[in-house]
């Protein structure tokens, strides 16, 4: 198996066992660019600091400092670097901490060596990806900005002396292209404009940056106007300055700008021809090079696309059909932003899922601008995109791996309450299908699913002998159970996590009643949270279905007469009327995992 891009990085391995050290010391050697090895989490932190590796592999039990303080002090000096936590994974408390030190991947002792290997390649893949992303942004900001709504444009050389002025440039200023080609933009200086202005912006952009300002000029009649104008240093590919494109947007009086427009219409010699060149004359660049555009007719063809545009597709895009690149569940969006491109004359932004060759999934955040003739028709669409692939795909990843450790810490907690895991899982899928039948976004009802299996986490804090008693409980062994909600809820409620966020709130009010009689808190009706609510009843189904230490199971009959007992009173009746038209959904959850 090719390891292309775990051989680019540096990779930082801590360990304290020695046998286990000095087997994948070995296997290291061979796959990264470069490896340092620390038996202990000080050891390692010293050697973070001073060889700042790309990816920290560490075990969490060690001398001297363990695996998750170092973590946290590498955080302070670099919080986006990527961290492998390889574990027994037995303790609690470590995976909470795991969480919020914001660990990106688990591996379970003893490690799989495959599975060791295809984490550090997907994560070194990543890696490799974002530089040659930084790499590739340089030109495509460069040419995104320039054309993009572009309204009073001019070309500079490096000295400053104006090689090329488009129509409006000419229109706005009063003078013609023979007057102004080979001047500096002197000519249309106001006398009240601060010096201090124009030698701060050739400073600027001098140190090759761009500038924003607004100017206020002078016409040849003498007449002010005022525009927004930014310059962009064009470099080469030795980062050099070749020359500078400046960008104005008029913003003189609107009833003045209405005027030069009009008199712009009656009086210019636009052509189709120049704007036409206008445009060319950056799609030559815009062909070559990493830059993802292409241009688009009003049937939806792509007459011409750029080689990079070409590459991360996988084959040669003209002639084709752009909705062909789309996948088919976003065709119709797609459809819609270009009839309204179209028939508006507006440009859009926004992220659209496209497939590949190979049917892989392509972020894309795109950019599409309607290009007219001289009759106001819009001729084609000019489109660039950034590839956010790798940024969606690392959310993803993340989502599923806060998934998996929720999941897994609800196992725990239920597990100490001598509960199988099943539990959480019914639980977290009763209460999605509640929270989309109710009215819940699809994001809401995947956070709740994902949420839910952490609602008695609390009872991690709960003694055993209260915890597993297979008697009633006394009254003050009952107030002592009553608070894993707030445990649980203090466990969570200081993430930085929007995920652990929503289960801090699942664990401090699932046990509040519609009726106020509830705890922690004593709350009611809609001032409990939808996610309360609604794990409230699909905890109580679940929890009467099955077996406890302080109980058998009942039967379904049993269950669904205490349900309607406690419509308006346990239960917001909402959810229970949605529960019982929706009976058979709920059966046939409960039937996939019962067997």
């Amino acid at each position: 198996m090719k390891r292309k891009s775990l051989a680019k990085i540096n990779l930082l391995y801590v360990e304290d066992d020695e046998d286990i050290r000095l087997e994948l010391n070995e296997l290291f050697e061979k796959v990264c660019m470069n490896l340092y090895v620390a038996k202990d989490g000080e050891e390692g932190l010293e050697k973070f600091k001073e060889y700042k590796p790309d990816i920290v592999l560490t075990d969490i039990h060690m001398p001297k400092m363990n695996g998750l303080s170092m973590i946290k002090y590498i955080r302070e000096i670099n919080p986006d670097v990527p961290t492998v936590v390889a574990s027994a994974f037995s303790d609690t408390e470590y995976l909470l901490e795991a969480i919020k030190k914001g660990v990106n991947h688990f591996l379970l002792k003893p490690i799989n060596l495959l599975e060791l290997l295809n984490t550090l390649d997907d994560i070194a893949s990543n890696l490799v990806a974002k530089r040659e992303l930084k790499e590739n942004e340089k030109i495509l900001s460069q040419y995104k900005d320039i054309v993009d709504e572009a309204e009073i444009v001019s070309k500079s050389d490096p000295k400053g002396y104006i090689t090329y002025v488009n129509d409006k440039f000419c229109t706005i200023s009063g003078y013609s292209r023979e007057e102004l080609i080979g001047k500096q933009h002197n000519i249309v200086r106001h006398e009240e404009m601060p010096a201090s202005v124009f030698k701060e912006m050739w400073e600027t952009i001098l140190e090759k940056k761009s500038w924003n300002g607004i100017v206020k000029n002078r016409a040849k009649d003498g007449s002010a106007y005022y525009v927004d104008s930014t310059i962009i240093p064009i470099l080469d590919t030795n980062d050099n300055i070749v020359e500078f494109i400046s960008i104005r947007k008029d913003i003189t009086k609107r009833e003045l700008q209405r005027e030069k427009l009009q008199n712009s219409l009656e009086t210019s010699a636009k052509t189709l021809d120049e704007k036409i060149s206008f445009i060319n004359e950056f799609e030559k660049a815009l062909t070559k090079g990493n830059t993802l555009f292409c241009r688009i007719n009003v049937n939806g063809i792509i007459s011409m696309a750029s080689e990079a545009l070409n590459k991360l597709f996988g084959y040669e895009l003209s002639n084709t059909n752009y909705m062909d690149l789309v996948k088919i569940g976003g065709q119709a969006r797609v459809k819609n932003i270009f009839n309204s491109n179209i028939k508006n004359n507006k440009p859009w932004k926004g992220m659209i899922d496209h497939v590949g060759r190979d049917a892989e999934e392509i972020y894309l955040q795109s950019s599409f601008t309607p290009i007219t003739g001289i009759d106001g028709e819009v001729l084609e669409l000019f489109c660039f995109y950034i590839d956010l692939t790798e940024n969606v795909n690392l959310n993803k990843e993340i989502l599923a791996t806060q998934r998996e450790v929720i999941s897994t810490m609800g196992a725990i907690g239920e597990t100490r309450s001598r509960e199988t895991g099943a539990h959480v899982k019914r639980v977290a899928e009763y209460s999605k299908f509640l929270a989309l039948i109710v009215g819940l976004s699809s994001e809401e009802a995947e956070e709740l699913k994902m949420a839910s299996p952490m609602h008695d986490i609390g009872k991690v804090g709960i003694p055993d002998s209260i915890l597993n008693k297979p008697g009633k409980l006394t009254d003050d062994e009952f107030v002592i159970m009553k608070t894993h909600a707030e445990l649980g809820y203090d466990m969570l409620k200081n993430s930085n996590q929007k995920l652990l966020r929503a289960a801090a709130t699942v664990a401090h009010e699932h046990h509040e009643r519609w009726d106020g009689s509830g705890y922690p808190n004593g709350i009611s009706g809609t001032d409990i949270h939808i996610y309360g609510r609604i794990t409230a009843l699909a905890d109580v189904f679940d929890a009467l279905g099955h077996d406890r230490v302080y109980k058998k199971a009942w039967n379904l009959e049993d269950i669904y007469e205490l349900i309607k007992r406690e419509r308006g009173k346990h239960f917001d009746p909402m959810l229970v009327d949605l529960f019982f038209k929706h009976l058979d959904e709920f059966l046939a959850i409960k039937n996939s995992f019962d067997g």
